[in-house]
């Protein structure tokens, strides 16, 4: 157990520390642990940030942090640790930091958890038709009856298909387990193993858009995953099944999506979109089949809070001579978001 203080320096947008980092949550950095200020650096470049990485052992980074390059490590002698209290590292680590073994963690297993739950919900809700349901109550103003409007509904024995058994696909399938639902994932990185594992019955990406009462996107924004569920596999999605996006819009084709939902065929809960904001004039606004929200699924309100919580945590690790919970090599950014 390591008896020297480590200093502890934060790096991240303007606004950001506010809504993250409650005054609470800084003062627990104690114990081995020095805060060098509570203000973080938005910069690198100004004299009181470089007086700053000049003392600074631990970097606790969050949202819009500027890029820590080689310049910004000669002004760091001291530094070993890159703390991100959010998800992926790529825009700001670069990689130089692990050239000259910077230890870097990420609170993305913290951000999965909010996604989750919000597609465990809409999982849950699409297999028992709630919003349809609810929609056809506002509109008729009178008694309805569910099951005769949808006398598949309910969630016993529906099958449930998850795209990529990624961080948050995974807690999905963990948060799905108490269900009696058929969890079919679609992966090519999932091995046997790791599927019997989870619980899983591992399928192939035209099987699962063939046979899923839901089928829920989980996969990284990557080069190669641009535009993976294309117009082909949207066709496949059975008439009447429900297709949750809470990754990122660019995953999917949205013109065919949005003409399969115009033929009233099957419908949408969609967390994301390309572009993040559509134009007023897109059919998404209106269309009866689609649930369109904000990109709340992330980690909002107090929910954030958690991020801050995953990079102190680390932060007392390191101080206690621990190795991180959550590492993140450079081999990683290859495949992860």
């Amino acid at each position: 157990m390591s008896t020297e203080v480590l200093n502890v320096a934060l790096a991240m947008g303007p606004g950001v520390a506010p809504r993250i980092f409650s005054t609470r949550r800084l003062a627990s950095l104690n114990g081995g642990l020095r805060l060098l200020s509570p203000e973080p650096m938005e910069d690198f470049t100004s004299a009181r940030s470089l007086a700053l990485l000049a003392e600074t052992d631990i970097l606790i980074t969050g949202w819009n942090c500027p890029t820590v390059d080689a310049p910004v490590l000669d002004a760091a002698p001291r530094l070993r640790h890159i703390l991100h209290a959010g998800g992926t590292v790529k825009h700001h680590v670069d990689g130089e930091c692990w050239v000259r073994g910077i230890q870097v963690s990420t609170a993305a297993d913290a951000n999965a958890i909010p996604v989750a739950e919000y597609a465990l919900a809409m999982i849950l809700l699409a297999n028992k038709r709630v919003l349809q349901i609810a929609r056809t109550l506002h509109r008729a103003k009178t008694s309805v009856e569910p099951d005769g409007l949808f006398p598949d509904m309910g969630n016993y024995g529906k099958r449930v298909g998850i795209i990529g058994a990624s961080k948050i696909g995974r807690h999905v399938i963990r948060l799905l387990k108490p269900f009696e639902l058929d969890v079919v994932v679609a992966d090519p990185f999932l091995s046997a193993d790791d599927a019997q594992a989870l619980g899983v019955t591992p399928v192939g990406l035209e099987e699962l858009m063939d046979t899923s009462d839901v089928v829920s996107l989980h996969a990284p924004s990557l080069p190669a995953t641009l535009n993976m569920i294309n117009a082909g596999l949207i066709a496949r999605l059975r008439t009447g099944s429900t297709f949750i996006n809470t990754a990122r819009g660019e995953l999917v084709d949205q013109d065919a999506l949005l003409a399969r939902l115009e033929r009233h065929e099957v419908f949408a809960v969609l967390d994301v979109t390309t572009p993040w904001v559509l134009p007023t004039d897109s059919g998404f606004y209106t269309n009866p089949n689609v649930l369109l929200t904000p990109h709340l699924a992330g980690s909002l309100g107090t929910e954030l809070e958690r991020l801050a919580a995953t990079a102190v945590a680390e932060a007392h690790r390191v101080s206690r001579g621990e190795p991180l919970l959550f590492p993140v090599q450079v081999e990683d950014l290859a495949f992860t978001a």
